[in-house]
């Protein structure tokens, strides 16, 4: 086993006595709430979705007034046993590289000989906060499914900080005019409304699948909404953070009610918390030991697993996800990359799962593996692949063509002759 291998697999081992030690923790949480035992029981044991004890735990404690007994002990837990270590270098990293080619999910004959329109690809380098950059740091790199024979997904991975050197954060970025968005509700978040996919990829959309991502905090402490199909599952908050999904396929970041509100053109919602970042800048309520604007979390003192995502000045959407990030670091690294806007997604290590998908068969596109975006995400690649209780986004091959230009020749008929008359 290769010493990067081995260092990884040991950071696993150490992070799931740790999850057990939490695991411990909340279960006293749980006993102290018995008289709703066949509650929690009926959670632990409910079919239908791929989440573990833990998670299930957690997800319930918070569901029955435990959210601040569960802050309380993961403040605990994050900044004690399992608090990032300082300095250090990240293990040597891979890039995903490039796979097969996607089917586009929309292919006719008058489209099929034109070559599909792109979004220029990131080619800046992204700057590192740490004091000596690695090799391939913040470099971006094709990566996942063509489209139409072309990359329609970049990574590259920056530190966190200038402290905690040994971690990265990795970054993927998404051409909306390559790919198609979708927004998929999970069997629990946001809760009711349209759920024609039953909280997963279906086998017979896998064929075009590109990548899917974690969407945001459960709605109870998302201060905010959701729109699903143009239905409003949970009211929309004017003034919230919002990943919008429009009507062609494409999306966007910004403030509801000041760049979007709800109209044809939007097909799906999901709002998290306020902007990190408006027209550059950063939200100046952002504090790196404050937790008066974000704290539906589990601190902002506390480096944690986090994602977010953000909207570039071309259009193109970047995700981010990594562990032993503040909210502010966070925030920091998508100004790093350049965007006009962004947001918080979900945090924690058991919710920021981000894949991209392949097929090893030719002959078999629907039978997908997905691979993950950062090497220690904690699900493996079939998480998106089956029902889950929390809602995520799916990116698929549906290419947005030219307008195929028509020439038309025009017959110029000349006047009759006035000869033989």
């Amino acid at each position: 086993m290769a010493p990067g291998a081995r260092a990884r697999a040991r950071a696993r081992q150490a992070r799931r006595r740790r999850r057990w030690i939490l695991f411990g923790s909340l279960a006293v949480v749980v006993a102290l709430l018995l008289p709703m035992g066949t509650s929690y029981v009926t959670a632990l044991t409910e079919s239908g979705s791929t989440e573990s004890p833990f998670q299930r735990t957690v997800q319930w404690v918070r569901s029955h007034g435990g959210n601040g007994l569960v802050n309380t002990v993961e403040r605990w837990y994050y900044t004690t046993i399992a608090a990032p270590k300082k300095g250090g270098r990240p293990d040597k990293l891979e890039a995903i590289g490039v796979r097969d080619q996607a089917t586009p999910r929309q292919t006719t004959a008058t489209t099929a000989p034109l070559r599909a329109l792109s979004t220029p690809p990131p080619t800046t380098p992204v700057p590192t906060p740490a004091p000596v950059p690695e090799s391939g740091e913040g470099v971006w790199v094709p990566s996942g499914r063509l489209v139409d024979g072309q990359p329609a997904i970049y990574t590259t991975w920056v530190r966190p900080d200038s402290v905690r050197t040994s971690y990265i954060v990795t970054l993927m970025w998404m051409d909306p005019k390559l790919l198609k968005f979708t927004y998929v509700p999970g069997t629990k978040q946001p809760g009711g409304g349209p759920n024609p996919w039953g909280s997963m990829i279906p086998v017979e959309e896998r064929g075009s699948l590109v990548a899917a991502f974690n969407s945001g905090f459960q709605m109870v402490h998302a201060r905010g909404g959701a729109n699903v199909a143009g239905e409003e599952v949970v009211p929309m908050r004017d003034g919230a953070a919002t990943l919008v999904v429009k009507s062609d396929g494409s999306a966007d970041v910004g403030m509801w009610g000041r760049d979007f509100q709800m109209s044809p053109d939007i097909a799906a919602a999901r709002q998290n918390l306020e902007l990190l970042l408006d027209n550059y800048q950063l939200n100046p309520e952002l504090r790196e030991n404050d937790t008066s604007a974000f704290g539906a979390t589990v601190g902002n003192n506390v480096y944690v697993w986090r994602s977010g995502i953000c909207v570039l000045p071309s259009g193109g959407l970047v995700y981010a996800a990594g562990p032993a990030q503040s909210v502010l670091s966070l925030a920091k690294t998508l100004q790093a990359v350049g965007c006009v806007r962004g947001m918080e997604l979900d945090i924690n290590h058991d919710w920021t799962t981000a894949y991209l998908f392949s097929s090893p068969d030719p002959n078999l596109p629907q039978n997908v593996v997905g691979e993950k975006l950062h090497p220690d995400m904690s699900r493996d690649g079939t998480r998106y692949l089956e029902p889950g209780v929390v809602d995520f986004f799916a990116l698929f091959a549906d290419p947005t063509y030219p307008t195929p230009t028509t020439t038309t020749t025009t017959t110029t008929t000349a006047p009759p002759s006035k000869r033989g008359r």
